[in-house]
């Protein structure tokens, strides 16, 4: 992943500056103690620079109430240094090459994760989940890409 520099620049295509003065998906997560958890991981699991690359990326970002539904000592052992593949695999499998708005979720029963997975999606009139997660709110949008929020954790 390469490190993410965020700029004020509109040069160009006001579009595109606009895109750029957007925060990027980690430091959108950052911005939001509901997501402490996960960037906490995602530090641990060295996926910062990745994720504040070009991109775009798909997220689907559990909250800290999802982590917490994790069996106890799961996240501390997930975060000790000799897990750091492990986690690696698990937050992987949460992100999606390329933005997919909820418009487009929607109309897909899977999707191929970065770590190589793939994740069951269902629409229905009680809304989509991502596996046994469900979307919770979707399009936050970011520099290179957005995020969908999920109430559990989604393991490959």
């Amino acid at each position: 992943m390469t490190a993410l520099v965020a700029t004020g620049a509109h040069a160009g295509h006001h579009e595109k500056g606009e895109m750029h003065s957007m925060p990027t998906i980690v430091e959108t997560a950052a911005g939001n103690a509901d997501f402490s958890t996960l960037v906490a991981a995602l530090k641990a699991a060295g996926l910062v620079d990745v994720l504040s690359g070009e991109g775009p990326f798909t997220v689907f970002a559990p909250t800290n109430a999802a982590f917490a539904k994790l069996p106890a000592g799961t996240v501390e052992s997930l975060l000790a240094p000799e897990n750091k593949q492990k986690l690696v695999d698990i937050l992987t499998y949460h992100v999606v090459p390329g933005a997919v708005y909820a418009k487009d979720v929607v109309e897909l029963s899977e999707a191929t994760t970065v770590q190589g997975g793939t994740v069951d999606i269902s629409a229905s009139a009680a809304g989509v989940m991502i596996d046994n997660a469900n979307v919770v709110t979707t399009d936050i949008k970011a520099s290179n890409g957005v995020i969908h929020v999920i109430d559990s954790v989604i393991l490959p």
